[in-house]
């Protein structure tokens, strides 16, 4: 089963929201749609769902084209972020309200019913309102009501969003049992690289309204088609530098260089390192000190980010650990150059030494 996109766009108001985009997305894996706010994840969805109709391009779901297909036609659902249920409904009928409206008989709406609480884990709130539950619990409402109908295609629009850090841990970890064994094309819209990695066989990443790459989430993470998408892909920022391949080495300004790996030819890159690889600490031989200013250090419990300018360029460390660094100060850090990847000058990869996640 396959939903594709075939040379579609979006217009509106003279203003091109979707650019032209070929996708193929499959059943039996999480489809993600990564990208920040205004990337077009949502209105790919719509035009997805049949909520909006592109302006150029074609929709093919199963073989057929479903272009001019309404929403109301189509077996698809849809989880947004922000917990749509029914107010006055009690979460049993909530759940059941698209069976009902479908004519299922009470018996089948309550198995089915059943059914999604039991593996949603909330069979013991079916009386209960929305009102009277947790934020995770009302999302986990939302998501039995769309898996009910067992529906094609089901969308879900940065569902985990608004829940705290814990819930939000708790349902992703969740996720790939509670879609198990479904016969449908799922497709998950998130700003999160880390949440595209925990779940995503396959990723498109966007950004404004552009699809930029695309594939298989593991391989498109490290070895990504351009800059564009190595910055999508990268939370924190991808540390980025101008430098100079020449011979057996690079250069990036007097006095920080590093042994060339590879074969890449002599020129002129932008270098991109993302924030894990540049440390407080050498953690091995081959790291390059990097001396900077520190601009912003946050702390927590278990990790260390250091925002620092060095030689005029904002960059990002991101440690294991409290490593206290005083804001105005400058500190030296080390990066690993063995997971860096260079960029030519129309931001395409041409080069990757080691692993570049």
């Amino acid at each position: 089963m396959t939903l594709e996109l075939r040379n579609v766009s979006k217009r509106v108001a003279g203003d091109d929201w979707i650019y032209p985009i070929d996708l193929v997305l499959e059943s039996g894996r999480f489809n993600m749609l990564l990208g920040t706010t205004l990337a077009g994840k949502t209105t790919l969805m719509h035009l997805m769902a049949g909520l909006e109709k592109p302006t150029e391009g074609e929709i093919w779901f199963k073989g057929a084209d479903v272009t001019g297909v309404p929403v109301q036609a189509r077996n698809v659902s849809m989880v947004y972020q922000q917990f749509i249920n029914y107010p006055n409904m009690s979460v049993f009928d909530n759940i059941a309200s698209p069976l009902r409206v479908a004519g299922e008989s009470r018996d089948e709406i309550k198995r089915r019913v059943g059914e999604m609480a039991e593996l949603l884990r909330i069979s013991a709130m079916l009386d209960r309102r929305p009102s009277e539950l947790s934020g995770g619990q009302q999302q986990r409402t939302a998501m039995a009501r769309a898996l009910v109908k067992d529906s094609e295609l089901i969308l879900l629009d940065e569902p985990l969003a608004n829940l705290d850090f814990k819930l939000r841990e708790e349902l992703r970890d969740e996720l790939p049992r509670i879609f198990a064994n479904r016969d449908c094309v799922i497709v998950y819209a998130t700003t999160e690289p880390s949440e595209a990695l925990l779940l995503g066989g396959f990723t498109a990443a966007l950004d404004k309204g552009r699809l930029v790459d695309s594939g298989p989430t593991g391989s498109i993470y490290r070895h990504p088609a351009n800059i564009t998408s190595a910055r999508v892909f990268s939370e924190p920022p991808m540390n980025t530098a101008r430098v100079t391949k020449s011979g057996g080495r690079v250069t990036w300004t007097d006095g920080v260089s590093w042994p060339a790996g590879g074969d890449l030819p002599d020129g002129d890159y932008t270098f991109g390192i993302r924030p894990h690889y540049v440390l407080p600490f050498r953690k091995n031989e081959n790291a390059v000190p990097i001396e900077g200013q520190i601009v912003v250090a946050e702390l927590s419990g278990s990790e260390s980010m250091v925002h620092f300018e060095v030689f005029g360029n904002d960059w990002v460390s991101l440690s294991h650990g409290v490593h206290p660094f005083e804001t105005g100060a400058t500190a030296t850090l080390y990066a690993e150059p063995e997971h860096g990847m260079y960029f030519d000058a129309d931001g395409r990869l041409v080069g990757a030494t080691g692993l570049a996640g």
